[in-house]
């Protein structure tokens, strides 16, 4: 990838040859890899066989893929290649410097190594949703105003364009921009791992460590119980929340509750302050329920390729996989609202090792191949 202004007809031309294709993790996630498949509305659309080219790797099951494809916003080739054009576009940040890939870049596997900017306490519910926020948030792309958003871009010949041919009467509001952005998000799938070969039938796709890391992952480490897997539903997430004691002591919670407490949910602008001003972000899922059993409680986010997408943790105070395991094998930190399942796992040196192992056979080839041949992306400036 570079900083050059998209070319969105070449970029059509590329998903109709045909695109590998990778899920981004939220870690985020996260926010993109779990909401890929997440939400209930507007769902369960049956697609045209040969809407686009996209090859769903092994791993996932395409009826699965295709059944969290929004009603209202089904997927073709030219939304994805407009998707794909807007995803990596400077312009649509305030000073042109920012783009959805210089922080989910794919060089580093759909992420910043910055874990303190994802929406790890579930603000959003879908793809969609979450596409917008970033574009007017003064922390991130700075726009200001779905306004200003759609004036930058009407003002854009080859995106008027695009826009009719991908949306037909609708043009351009902020709406049809997040509907593409996430279409284009949506595709990036993450499978072909060594793991899923050997959950397929390869004995021979995982070394021997990785499958004892396999057998106390789903045993005396007890990670499955909240990175759940099934094949059914592949992410390694319950999607659910919990309090691990990362980043919860020595804060004054009742304070930052009070500080909560005084702006109202609806007003997003105060919201999106509040959530990045320092300390209150680490009240978690608190931040919208207002209920104190979700104090520090942050979602699940996804394994798969997890090795590639480090510092861990919402906040990436762990540094390494092993540290992260460690961090379980200790029963995490205590607080009153700590986990009912986080307790001391004892693990051996050998065991830990295992784990971390394990962990590494989640990495997709096809995601760990993106991340070698693409160009980190840079915060220079582009042309308004």
């Amino acid at each position: 990838m570079n900083d050059t202004t998209p070319n969105l007809g070449a970029m059509t031309r590329d998903v109709r040859r045909g695109l590998r294709w990778i899920l981004l993790v939220w870690v985020a996630l996260f926010s993109l890899s779990t909401h890929a498949f997440q939400g209930k509305s507007n769902r369960a659309v049956n697609l045209p066989q040969k809407t686009t080219d996209i090859k769903v790797p092994i791993g996932i099951r395409e009826s699965l893929w295709r059944k969290r494809i929004p009603r209202n916003n089904p997927l073709s080739t030219g939304k994805v290649a407009l998707g794909r054009g807007l995803y990596f576009d400077k312009r649509l940040s305030v000073n042109g410097t920012v783009s959805c890939a210089t922080c989910h870049d794919p060089a580093n596997a759909f992420t910043d190594h910055n874990a303190e900017r994802l929406f790890w306490d579930g603000r959003v519910g879908s793809l969609e949703e979450q596409a917008k926020q970033p574009l007017t948030n003064k922390f991130e792309m700075g726009m200001g105003s779905d306004d200003a958003v759609v004036a930058r871009l009407v003002a854009i010949p080859q995106y008027r364009r695009a826009f009719r041919l991908a949306f037909k009467k609708e043009g351009i509001t902020i709406d049809t921009i997040a509907k593409a952005i996430a279409t284009y998000e949506r595709t990036r799938l993450s499978g072909n791992s060594p793991f899923d070969r050997f959950i397929t039938g390869n004995n021979n796709a995982i070394a021997e460590a990785q499958q004892r890391g396999w057998v106390l992952f789903k045993g005396k480490a007890r990670c499955i119980e909240c990175h759940t897997y099934t094949p059914a539903s592949p992410f390694f997430s319950d999607f659910k929340f919990h309090n691990t004691g990362i980043a919860i002591s020595d804060k004054n919670f009742e304070s930052l509750m009070n500080q909560v407490k005084k702006v109202q949910r609806s007003d997003d602008q105060a919201f999106n302050l509040l959530a990045h001003t320092e300390g209150v972000s680490e009240l978690g899922r608190y931040l919208l329920t207002r209920e104190r059993k979700d104090v520090g409680a942050f979602k699940t986010p996804t394994l798969r390729d997890i090795e590639l997408t480090g510092p861990y943790m919402h906040n990436g105070s762990q540094k390494t996989l092993l540290d992260v395991v460690k961090f379980y094998s200790r029963g995490g930190e205590p607080n009153s609202n700590l986990d009912e399942r986080m307790r001391p796992l004892n693990l051996t040196d050998q065991e830990i090792n295992d784990v971390v192992e394990f962990l590494r056979a989640l990495t997709s080839d096809d995601v760990l191949r993106e991340t070698q041949s693409a160009k980190p992306q840079t915060r220079s400036s582009v042309p308004q």
